[in-house]
């Protein structure tokens, strides 16, 4: 599966179950890299995207998706299903917020390669990095 999710600096995801901030350019640019194939995601999320063609929303939606397929994960819970994983999409607030939840995967044990970075600007932050991993061998 391919996993996407916004971090901060510190890899923080959310603090007291709530996302750390949100960002309507990311979400542009989120949907414009998923176009033509199944995006899933939790109810959580999806009140963040509304309707949207290719859109797949389940609580087990990690469970549903299939190798090709993109996952946005907000809660850092990857459930066992690390090793399905075959690439990461990291979008970067490039500032620190309160966060007692962090991603789940450590991208730089030499299990994964930097393949692109973007960065942009949003609507609610200056600069936003994208940063695309893929797993080696």
């Amino acid at each position: 599966m391919i996993l996407i999710a916004c971090v901060d600096e510190k890899n923080g995801m959310l603090f007291h179950r709530r996302r750390q901030s949100q960002d309507r350019i990311l979400r542009e640019n989120l949907l414009e890299e998923c176009k033509g194939r199944k995006l899933y995601m939790n109810s959580y999320s999806y009140a963040m995207f509304g309707e949207n063609p290719g859109l797949v929303v389940s609580e087990s939606y990690m469970e549903q998706a299939g190798e090709e397929d993109f996952c946005f994960m907000e809660d850092g819970r990857l459930e066992g299903r690390q090793e399905e994983v075959d690439k990461v999409i990291l979008y970067q607030w490039n500032r620190r917020y309160p966060a007692d939840t962090y991603f789940p995967l450590d991208l730089e044990n030499g299990d994964w390669e930097l393949e692109r970075t973007e960065e942009f600007a949003g609507s609610s932050h200056e600069k936003i990095t994208k940063e695309v991993y893929g797993r080696k061998g």
